[in-house]
């Protein structure tokens, strides 16, 4: 039994297989020993010390844990695994207890890393339950350093220098190691408690039992210390995931917010907040620790990225997400004529939604259209896990996929959707198309070669120490970072070398050589193969993968290498479909106003940026594309290099939504039969990796005859799927 003015303390120090000191828990190593002794803080007795050692699964001891502990793996073969040694901990700690005739006690270690860094994560690794001692504990770093003050700050504190500044004359050698460590502690206590002092235990540390949900508004102030990202999470990744991967540290309420990606998809990505600086930078320590079979890597980021991700303005979303402790889910491909009854009819009496309609909150254009996305609240998990067996079910004429979702998730896909521009509101498109300084050689000469597997830190100076005496042999301007659809490293480089003979040199010079802490993948290869990737392409062991979309034109029905690559900046604006509308439908409006030409959308200013998205992403999300409209030279450009039109003609606009995924122009021409379409009047849509998106463009001759069509043809089948018709 615990309580927070405990009569006693259990004063308890341990040891891994791998690191020791500032760094215990840093590297994954299991426990191997506990050593423990009760202290009655008012009579100023203590109990019996115990010391135990723990098999783990890897007996492989570090050379500084055999150095420093002179355990060897054959004695500690013998030893009992972890569950039963915390099993045998509460029973000795029970009995001493009895014995000193107290009832409460509260845990005291050196510093944190042992509770934190040690205990629990390697407990929920191997889904051990710890008991509720565990979540609290007095540091005793903290405490020696408020009943010091001029002591040195806790973080440089060890058992050893406290000791010292005591003057307790205790001989390390002397004793075992582990009893040692003990025995100085107690020491040390009673001298904190002794009449001079008179210390008080009234404020232990603390260790959050869950993760608790909540939303984040855009007006909060996130302190920058606070913050990490974590980067290859795993794609079905939830927020209880994550708390669950730094187990052992306070994460602030709400403050896992997985990142999207711009088509709305999850990218591997989260960024963590936590309630201090000091859980932070124990955070830092996972660095490369594993989640699964993953190793996830732990970086520094800001309150601001943070607000950008999870931060939220909208009154709507914030009583949505105001019901705490609740199971999020998103549900995708609602039918756009869905009612809140609907979908309490589909999860049925089996997954009560919390406070019923209340808790459904749907996804919508800043017109109010549906965009077929909804998030509903559950109360528990039991709840939940019902509703995700309901997984592509049917509703209506099409299938509902469910999936886990967060209160950060919630905030970014409302926030996107709901700053989605309208057409009366749009702009002139004065985006100019840059000319690159230099162009990027094409062709099958293999005088190019391609370094995969760097470190994501790498810069140009890593990658140019790296090639040594061969960065002689690169051409002007011949190093090619490759970005991921962040901007982020991708960890793939391409570098020009003079000739393939220099090329050739370099793959067997520098193939699988060391940069930092990774080996580096060097192969020779040809600019045609280069430029594909630069522009979004994919090389893999079958070949060339064409990029997402080929430029100019809006469909790809085949692709080619590019001569040349436009850039386009940053701040270019970013549109729905809708933005390739003419904002009038007159007749004279559109035969002056030229027709827009569609370009890949940038993600930033960097020259040839590699679009591919690197990491896995579930289908969560809607896969409408942006696109950018582009200036009136651009268009004259793309209109002397093809006769295709690349919009519908001018006319009245439907727009089709729902479309089975192999529908082409003549199945459109086929549904619409009797309206007099042309072939040049239908735009077919693609998505960011260049698939059809189910949507269309379809130019009607007139106002009324597209009114005529959508009152008779909206909600008909084409195919297995209903049809939605919208005049735009």
């Amino acid at each position: 039994m615990t309580a927070s003015h405990s009569d006693s303390l259990v004063v308890l120090f341990g040891a891994t297989a791998g690191a020791y000191g500032a760094k215990l828990g840093s590297d994954e190593r299991e426990l191997i020993l506990l050593v423990w002794q009760v202290v009655d803080l008012h009579s100023k007795k203590v109990g019996t010390l115990h010391k135990s050692l723990v098999k783990a699964d890897n007996l492989d001891l570090s050379d500084q844990c055999r150095e420093v502990s002179a355990l060897t793996p054959e004695g500690l073969s013998k030893a009992e695994p972890l569950d039963r040694v915390l099993q045998q901990f509460s029973q000795l700690v029970s009995s001493d207890l009895k014995v000193l005739g107290r009832s409460s006690y509260t845990l005291c270690s050196d510093g944190q890393l042992l509770i934190r860094q040690v205990l629990h994560p390697e407990t929920s690794k191997k889904n051990l339950l710890l008991s509720d001692c565990f979540y609290s504990f007095y540091d005793l770093r903290k405490e020696f350093r408020s009943c010091y003050p001029s002591s040195a700050a806790g973080k440089d504190q060890t058992i050893k220098t406290m000791a010292e500044y005591l003057g307790l004359g205790t001989d390390e050698a002397e004793e075992d190691f582990g009893v040692w460590q003990v025995k100085t502690m107690v020491a040390i206590i009673f001298s904190m408690l002794s009449e001079g002092c008179n210390h008080v235990f009234t404020e232990p540390e603390t260790v959050k039992h869950k993760y608790e949900t909540g939303p984040c508004s855009k007006s909060e102030t996130v302190d920058s210390e606070t913050v990490i990202r974590a980067r290859g999470l795993p794609w079905q990744s939830s927020d209880q995931d994550i708390a669950r991967f730094f187990k052992g540290l306070n994460i602030a309420k709400g403050g896992v917010a997985l990142c999207l990606n711009s088509q709305g998809r999850r990218n591997g990505e989260a960024l963590v907040r936590f309630v201090n600086s000091e859980q932070r930078d124990l955070a830092l320590e996972r660095h490369k620790h594993h989640m699964g079979s993953r190793y996830i890597e732990v970086y520094k980021a800001t309150g601001e990225e943070f607000l950008k991700i999870a931060g939220g303005t909208s009154n709507e979303v914030a009583q949505f997400l105001s019901k705490e402790n609740q199971v999020i889910i998103r549900m995708r491909g609602l039918p756009f004529t869905a009612t809140q009854e609907d979908v309490l009819g589909f999860l049925g009496p089996e997954c009560p939604v919390t406070g019923g309609k209340e808790g459904l909150l749907f996804v919508k254009y800043p017109d109010g259209r549906p965009t077929g996305d909804a998030f509903v609240l559950f109360s528990c998990e039991e709840y939940a896990q019902s509703a995700l067996k309901k997984h592509k079910e049917i509703l209506g004429k099409r299938y509902i996929e469910l999936f886990r979702s967060t209160a950060a998730e919630v905030q970014q896909v409302l926030n996107r959707y709901m700053s989605t521009p309208l057409i009366p509101t749009l702009p002139t498109p004065i985006i100019p198309v840059i000319p690159p300084p230099y162009t990027i050689a094409t062709g099958s000469v293999r005088d190019c070669v391609r370094l995969r597997g760097l470190p994501y830190t790498a810069g140009i100076d890593d990658i140019l120490e790296f090639m040594g005496d061969a960065t002689g042999d690169i051409k002007p301007h011949g190093v090619h970072m490759v970005l991921n659809q962040q901007g982020r490293p991708s960890g793939d480089a391409f570098i020009q070398m003079k000739s393939a003979d220099k090329a050739f040199m370099v793959a067997q010079k520098c193939h699988k050589k060391m940069m930092k802490d990774r080996y580096v993948e060097v192969f020779q290869c040809s600019g045609e193969e280069m430029n594909f990737v630069l522009m979004g392409g994919t090389l893999n062991r079958s070949g060339l993968s064409p990029p997402p979309c080929k430029l100019p034109c809006l469909s790809p029905p085949a692709y080619a290498a590019f001569q040349t690559a436009a850039v386009i900046p940053a701040e270019a604006a970013l549109y729905q479909p809708q933005a390739l509308l003419p904002t009038t439908r007159t007749p004279q409006a559109s035969a002056a106003a030229p027709p827009a030409v569609t370009y890949y959308p940038a993600q930033a200013a960097q020259l040839y940026m590699n679009y591919t998205a690197y990491y896995p992403s579930p289908p969560v999300s809607p896969t409408t594309v942006g696109y950018i409209a582009a200036p009136p030279g651009a268009v004259a450009a793309a209109a002397t290099a093809t006769h295709t039109p690349l919009l519908p003609q001018p006319g009245a606009l439907v727009r089709m939504q729902g479309l089975p995924y192999n529908t082409g122009m003549k199945e459109i021409l086929s549904f619409f039969q009797g309206y007099q379409l042309q072939a040049d009047s239908i735009l077919m849509l693609y998505n960011f990796s260049g698939q059809p998106s189910g949507e269309a463009l379809v130019t009607f001759p007139s106002l009324d005859l597209a009114k005529k069509a959508v009152a008779e043809k909206n909600g008909q089948l084409l195919g297995s799927r209903c049809v939605e018709l919208y005049l735009v």
